[in-house]
């Protein structure tokens, strides 16, 4: 199949009954769940009482931008149903996306309650058995791993998913346990032998002590400043892998970022080799190469509008072997519809080979799609 344009960056919204529909019997009655709330609109309960927020910023594609009240009718069905996904796709030219999750999210901060693992695997069952069975081959699809339930499980969701024909898995960005703990190791090299990218996204998923990555939806300016803050939120992450020499034990290891743009890449890679050097005298690093070389061979980020990001690719060539284009259908700041007309404005500095490769040409190769 040939593919024009990818978005590596899209994001479901679960089916309303799917989890009281599909949970084992015996979580049910805890599961998350659609009520009316409030304001009019339609949100999810997790006590079966209660609604904390209703529909709004992570559902607005198509739609007037607000922060909630929405009821589920108003909302599109490409949010929840892979045939709709498709066709809402193809409007804007958009030949392939890559599928975070919304709801059960959650589970990572639940730690090793068995319930967190039921809804992640109930995720991952209706993932891949129904959204991405309207075409396996355009819909890719992220389903989330067990990282709080001990190595021996994680291992066999990796290989149950891989089963069901998964092109790369999603990790939480803040894990009980650092990345950086060697305790990893086994699972990094499962990943790395199956060629199949681990996927975070911004702030999402666990814990994070620092709070820094929480929304404070109803503080007027801390609220959008939150979303201001999370796209340079790939600098910590990454660059912790990069220096405790994640990729220098597991060469073939990839990762990707996504929604966090590139425009501040050149002045990371500067820093990062700029400390290399500096340091190695005593840091006893467990590599020998600059850190900026693992850049679009280990390392990848997510791309939107970030028109200074790619009017610096014609000075940076690197940069664009690191990007994915991608358009965050449906949150509030997604590029669809008018996809087309985003491209054309963001990429009219950026030479032709560049503009494939971060268009479709990074994603091709790093998500292995024929």
């Amino acid at each position: 199949m040939h593919y024009d344009v990818i978005s590596a960056d899209n994001h479901i919204l679960e089916p309303r009954d799917l989890f009281t529909t599909r949970l084992p019997r015996e979580y049910r009655d805890r599961a998350p769940r659609v009520m009316r709330g409030e304001d009019g609109g339609d949100g999810w309960s997790w006590d079966g009482k209660t609604v904390e927020r209703t529909l709004g910023i992570e559902a607005t594609a198509g739609r007037k931008v607000k922060i909630s009240g929405y009821t589920w009718d108003e909302i599109l069905p490409g949010n929840y149903d892979g045939a709709a996904h498709l066709s809402d796709m193809a409007q804007e030219g958009v030949d392939a996306a890559v599928l975070f999750p919304s709801v059960p999210l959650m589970a990572w901060s639940m730690h090793d309650d068995p319930y967190a693992l039921a809804l992640m695997q109930t995720f991952n069952d209706w993932l891949f058995d129904d959204f991405c069975a309207a075409d396996p081959k355009r819909l890719i699809g992220l389903p989330m791993m067990p990282v709080h339930h001990g190595m021996e499980v994680l291992l066999a969701e990796l290989d149950r998913v891989l089963e069901k024909g998964a092109r790369a898995v999603h990790i939480p960005v803040f894990p009980d346990r650092s990345y950086v703990d060697t305790y990893w190791d086994p699972f990094w090299a499962a990943v790395a032998e199956a060629d199949v990218p681990l996927c975070i996204h911004r702030t999402s998923g666990g814990i994070d002590t620092s709070a820094k990555a929480n929304f404070q939806f109803k503080v007027p300016g801390v609220n959008v400043a939150g979303t201001v803050i999370r796209f340079f939120s790939g600098v910590e992450p990454l660059t912790l892998m990069i220096f405790t020499g994640v990729f220098n034990r597991h060469p073939n290891l990839k990762i990707m970022d996504a929604e966090v743009n590139f425009g501040w890449i050149p002045y990371w890679k500067q820093q990062m080799d700029q400390s290399f050097e500096q340091q190695k005298g005593w840091a006893r690093f467990p590599f020998e190469n600059r850190p900026s070389e693992t850049l679009g061979k280990n390392v990848f980020v997510t791309v939107l509008d970030d028109r200074i990001g790619f009017d610096l690719v014609q000075h940076d060539p690197q940069m664009a072997d690191v990007a994915l284009f991608s358009i965050d259908y449906p949150h509030s700041v997604c590029l669809w519809p008018n996809t087309a007309k985003y491209i054309e404005e963001a990429t009219a500095n950026v030479d032709p080979v560049a503009r494939q490769k971060i268009l479709s040409g990074n994603a091709v190769k790093l998500f292995n799609l024929a």
